[in-house]
């Protein structure tokens, strides 16, 4: 058993009687994650109708989905920790408010700093799918914790994965403004669904929203393995972002010569993740999820050293998507697994922990990625994943201090 936290965990209250989750609820927390998340990525596909459209330069508009990723980052470390100090149920009604006020204010943008103004909104209240992961994780039984926050995260995945596809499609067809005006309607039957049916969590501490933002340092320094567990995401998310940040570029040049097309085909591959996210969770409930973070880091590592070994190949460069995609998300569920024994009163903190590193590895596999690609070609891109990976994997095998 933990020792108490000293002076945060005085204001901690005793674990409220929680109602459950059953199958309908588990839906309905996934489709809120994989909406809310969605509304981070609408922008991309669209970038050359929103630079027509505000006379902006490549440059100016490349700000669009950079302030859009900075609103949510921002939205997890400041908004997210919120989860443990008030009632789940409250903040995620209020952010689904948000959110599609939010895309209702980009539909209706007239100029490039009102589409800014409205994409960092967007990005904060789309933490709403950072509220959603720890809900489900406390309204889960023990026993079946990894499968629900397996499946919650299928939805969160999927939101990512389908975003482009139904944004570009749809723009294409009725104008960028009908993408957001038709996403501000689905995220607002989601919050009239919600509110009939999301049960009130009582929050599990008292802190002062100061304290409460301080006691991320507490909550690193305290538990090894959340430590762990953030530092080797990180280093998978590392690899998944330099991956993915230099593939369209890797594709168009020799010898595969091919378009923006195929490299948005292979996003596809996405979907294996997303379905294998809650058999993850379940292999983490019987089995701990220990081994499947080994299992995720190995398969990371194999698929990078494949591609690295036969970069010129369409086969290797399929099944590697397949495997390292495959091996992040199950990680991830795993990790979460992990996180969320630690404290349950502090689980959207320690979800933003986690969800932090993420965001921070997935910024440098970007920018190291780039240049590793200008310098060394594809096969550099792919030993600089893998050794990530072997990284990852090396965390995983140290010896635990802390049960997880």
């Amino acid at each position: 058993m933990n020792a108490p936290l000293s002076t945060p965990q005085r204001h901690a209250l005793a674990d409220p009687a929680l109602p459950g989750i059953d199958a309908g609820l588990v839906f309905l927390l996934a489709c809120a994650a994989g909406l809310s998340v969605a509304a981070i990525y609408y922008n991309q596909p669209m970038l050359g109708m929103l630079a027509a459209q505000f006379s902006a330069s490549p440059a100016e508009i490349g700000r669009v989905p950079t302030f859009t990723q900075v609103g949510y980052a921002l939205g997890i470390f400041f908004l997210a920790p919120l989860g443990d100090r008030y009632d789940r149920r409250t903040i995620i009604l209020a952010k689904i408010l948000a959110l599609t006020l939010a895309l209702l204010g980009t539909a209706a943008s007239q100029a490039l700093w009102q589409l800014i103004g409205c994409s960092i909104a967007l990005g904060l209240s789309a933490s709403l799918a950072q509220d959603c992961v720890p809900a489900a994780a406390t309204l889960a039984p023990e026993q079946r914790r990894g499968q629900v926050v397996g499946t919650v995260m299928s939805g969160l995945l999927f939101g990512i994965l389908l975003s482009r596809v139904a944004s570009g499609l749809i723009a294409q067809w009725l104008g960028w403004r009908a993408v957001f005006v038709l996403a501000a309607a689905f995220v607002a039957v989601l919050g009239v669904v919600a509110q009939r049916r999301l049960p009130r969590v009582p929050p599990t501490t008292t802190l002062p929203y100061a304290t409460l933002l301080g006691s991320l340092v507490t909550l690193w320094r305290r538990f090894p393995e959340l430590r762990r567990a953030a530092l080797a995401q990180g280093a998978l998310s590392l690899a998944f972002s330099g991956f993915w940040s230099t593939l369209a570029l890797m594709l168009h040049q020799s010898p595969f010569n091919y378009g923006s097309a195929v490299a948005g085909a292979f996003g596809l591959a996405g979907a294996v993740g997303a379905l294998a996210a809650p058999l993850a969770g379940r292999i983490a409930d019987r089995r701990g999820p220990q081994p499947v973070t080994r299992l995720g880091a190995v398969l990371v590592l194999l698929s990078f050293l494949g591609m690295a070994w036969l970069p010129g190949s369409l086969a290797m460069l399929i099944a590697g998507v397949l495997l390292f995609d495959l091996g992040v998300q199950a990680a991830l569920i795993a990790h979460q697994s992990i996180i969320y024994r630690q404290d349950p009163a502090a689980r959207s903190r320690l979800n933003a922990i986690l969800i932090g590193a993420m965001f921070i590895g997935m910024a440098l596999g970007s920018s190291l990625a780039s240049l590793m690609l200008a310098q060394a070609g594809w096969r550099g891109v792919c030993l600089l994943a893998a050794g990530a990976a072997a990284l990852a994997l090396a965390i995983r095998l140290l010896p635990a201090r802390d049960a997880g």
